[in-house]
């Protein structure tokens, strides 16, 4: 059976956040494999968690990964400032055609784009994808999952970062769909009454207030915050609330562009141009929108660089989304060329939480055994690229750890589920599947 079939079997999908499912990037051919720890989200740790202590794990992923799609070399990308998990990584490098390459600590390293131009010096084509340039890249925590795989073992637990307003930050692994309530009570519980949650981090992670969350295949961690500080406040902005003020306010200064890294980088995003948009008629969206078709989503121009605390990326989310219901498809300039003073406007991450006024929850989060049992878990259908796993089993059917319970239908996009844990179905929705701990 091939590296893919395994994979795709284990239910293998992006951990770093993206839940694309893995095995149909293995499906391809590439020059380069890279690892990707540069784990850019302020007050998150799991990656380096993952690098430090399952370094070997992850060196076999990229290893498996080159045999797989023909691959000569293989790179880990690590910020030079996790000393602990360099070392760990070198030394299982040891003997392989893998090696380390150290990043600085800046905002957002980990973006694809950027990574592959860091460690290969290429630049991915607009609109494109790492494959088009030799590349495959994977986050660390993927490449840990792969080497499992291809010993047979599906993917049941996640690790994740618990930080922010809590009393014990810490990085710990629990089964798949354990409710952030338990992984927060790991974390020694609340330190403040009113919470609101970052999923996935302060920069391009979704908020809730739902303590019952159940933790996915593509949690990376989560910042409690007080509902009263300001990034919390800023991501409760009602959508019509952050239009009306970006259409009232913006002055066009360019602030939000100049530190775009996609436009550092030589791609055509502009989001003071989307901003000026939003007084738009409906003539001529097809134009403005398109300033917004390569963003990354990574947050800087509202939560960094906006002088006036407006909301470009959301301005460029929504144009986004107008041009994927209209069918839009890429059709500017395939020119890239890096800006001449990129690397002078890196946004350092001291700098970023300074900004973001979390300094004072910089502290470490490291991995232990936390030891969380949860008495039910809640796996969700969708917790990857495409479509919803369909259900296998039934209410009152036992299952035990690592039985598959949903799976996607054949030649279809998405990846299979499976138990978490021993126990008996308690519920099954379009939605979730709950499984109770059995005695």
């Amino acid at each position: 059976m091939s590296l893919s079939e395994k994979v795709r079997l284990a239910g293998v999908v992006g951990a770093g956040g993206g839940g694309f499912p893995t095995h149909v990037k293995l499906g391809g051919r590439a020059d380069i494999v890279i690892a990707n720890g540069a784990e850019c989200e302020p007050l998150l740790h799991k990656d380096a968690a993952v690098m430090e202590h399952f370094a070997a794990e992850v060196v076999e992923g990229v290893r498996l990964s080159m045999e797989a799609v023909g691959a000569k070399d293989g790179v880990v990308g690590i910020k030079a400032k996790n000393g602990h998990a360099v070392d760990q990584v070198r030394a299982a490098c040891k003997g392989t055609a893998v090696r380390v390459h150290l990043l600085g600590d800046y905002y957002p390293a980990g973006d694809e784009y950027d990574l592959v131009h860091e460690v290969t010096g290429r630049l991915i084509p607009p609109a494109g994808i790492p494959l088009q340039v030799g590349c495959i890249v994977n986050n660390v925590e993927t490449l840990a999952n792969i080497a499992a795989a291809a010993a047979g073992r599906p993917v049941l637990d996640k690790i994740l970062t618990v930080a922010g307003a809590v009393h014990e930050p810490l990085t710990l692994t629990v089964p798949i769909g354990t409710s952030l309530r338990e992984c927060i009570a790991a974390a020694g519980g609340l330190s403040v009454s009113s919470p609101v949650l970052m999923l996935g981090g302060l920069m391009m992670g979704e908020f809730s207030v739902n303590l019952d969350t159940p933790v996915v295949k593509t949690t990376t961690g989560v910042v409690v915050l007080p509902a009263d500080h300001p990034v919390a406040m800023r991501k409760l902005t009602p959508p019509v609330a952050q239009a009306r003020i970006g259409k009232s306010a913006c002055d066009q200064c360019r602030y939000c562009t100049e530190f775009c890294p996609r436009y550092l980088l030589g791609y055509a995003v502009e989001p003071h141009q989307v901003m000026r948009g939003l007084g738009f008629t409906a003539t001529g969206t097809e134009r403005w929108n398109e300033w917004a078709a390569l963003c990354c989503s990574c947050g800087l121009c509202t939560l960094y660089a906006c002088p006036e605390q407006l909301f470009p990326r959301e301005a460029c989310d929504d144009a986004k989304g107008v041009m994927r219901k209209a069918g839009f498809k890429w059709s500017g300039s395939m020119t890239v060329k890096p800006h001449p003073i990129r690397e002078g406007r890196r946004v350092p991450i001291h700098g970023l939480m300074r900004k973001l006024e979390v300094e004072k929850y910089s502290h470490p989060a490291p991995w232990r055994e936390a030891g969380v049992r949860p008495a039910k878990v809640v796996l969700l259908l969708k917790q990857h690229a495409g479509v919803p796993a369909v259900p296998k089993v039934k209410v009152g059917d036992a299952v035990r750890r690592g039985q598959l319970i949903a799976d996607v239908a054949a030649g279809a996009m998405g990846a299979p589920i499976h138990a978490s844990l021993d126990g008996v179905v308690a519920s099954v929705t379009d939605k979730n599947i709950c499984i109770e701990r059995g005695a």
